[in-house]
């Protein structure tokens, strides 16, 4: 029976609970066992959505890409759960497997299946697209890897409105593959890669989006803020920049009201906004440790009121 926290994601058949669990960290600030950890409370908690890729964690120091996708496919192994989980993963990044050519996707998958031990990928993206190969050579790939049995459904991260528009429309003339669902850059304070031509082709073409970066790189979780140290370089990058914005902190503020309303934490508020936007099924945060969890699963609890939406709408304008 579903669980009445799943979601249809786009077109497809797959359900998918309202958080997808992001694999980024596993086997890099994570190690085996705290990973398995964190995928353990996030199925017990009601999860069966994994994102991951291929690359992660090629920039650490020691590792060769992939390591991610190992892991996940050693849980579900050890697990013998694989029946219950949507795994996602992506194409296009590995250091070994460059671009999105028609025998790179091929290799790539075929790489893939064997690192997450499995004979198919539930959902399978373009991590970055590439705009001087042609959307029919791309398209082909992806379908015959449908065709084989190897993947069950196509999706796209990091295209143009231009590109995903000829893509669907080839898909559509030649009867082949089509994107199911878009993985944006999105948040409650960078509305603007998304929303507009994208978001809008999302929505007519019943694309479902999976946003990444949906905490703003901690910056949503609240616990950046004016005077305290930022203490990593990638924090810096990511959420410090936020902290020197009006958006930013007009945004915070609002968070701040509505989390002490809910009695939750803010980055369950962040989440909860995220999930209710149009088109959106899923937005994709992870956790390093299973202490980091409840604030992001409790998203599927949570029901903001319209006014709620709209005080943190219009904060983030």
């Amino acid at each position: 029976m579903t669980s009445p926290a799943l979601r249809k994601l786009g077109s497809s058949d797959l359900e998918v609970f309202p958080l997808s669990l992001g694999g980024n960290v596993f086997g890099w600030t994570a190690d085996e066992t705290q990973s398995f950890a964190v995928l353990d409370a996030y199925v017990a908690a009601g999860g069966n959505f994994i994102d991951t890729a291929d690359s992660y964690s090629a920039w650490v120091d020691g590792n060769v890409g992939g390591e991610s996708e190992t892991i996940i496919g050693k849980w579900t192994k050890s697990r013998g759960n694989r029946a219950d989980v949507v795994i996602a993963t992506k194409v296009s990044q590995h250091p070994e497997f460059q671009g999105l050519s028609a025998a790179n996707i091929k290799a790539a998958a075929d790489a893939s299946l064997r690192r997450l031990d499995t004979d198919h990928i539930d959902l399978y993206y373009t991590h970055f697209d590439q705009p001087d190969v042609p959307v029919e050579e791309i398209i082909g790939a992806l379908d015959e890897l449908v065709k084989a049995g190897k993947v069950r459904h196509i999706a796209a991260s990091n295209i143009s409105a231009e590109r995903l528009e000829a893509s669907l429309a080839f898909s559509d003339r030649e009867g082949l593959a089509r994107y199911v669902a878009l993985q944006p850059h999105y948040n409650l304070v960078s509305r603007d890669t998304y929303e507009g031509d994208l978001q809008d082709l999302a929505d007519r073409s019943g694309l479902a989006a999976v946003p990444y970066f949906a905490l703003a790189s901690g910056f949503l979780t609240g616990k950046y803020r004016t005077g305290t140290t930022v203490d990593s370089q990638r924090a810096k990058a990511g959420a410090g920049k936020h902290l020197e914005t009006e958006r930013g902190q007009k945004v915070l503020t609002a968070l701040d009201e509505v989390a002490q309303t809910h009695g939750v934490p803010v980055a369950t508020v962040a989440l909860a906004w995220l999930a209710a936007r149009p088109t959106v099924a899923a937005p994709i945060a992870s956790a390093r440790t299973v202490e980091q969890l409840p604030a992001l699963v409790g998203l599927a609890d949570l029901t903001l009121t319209e006014a709620e939406l709209a005080r943190l709408t219009d904060a983030s304008a």
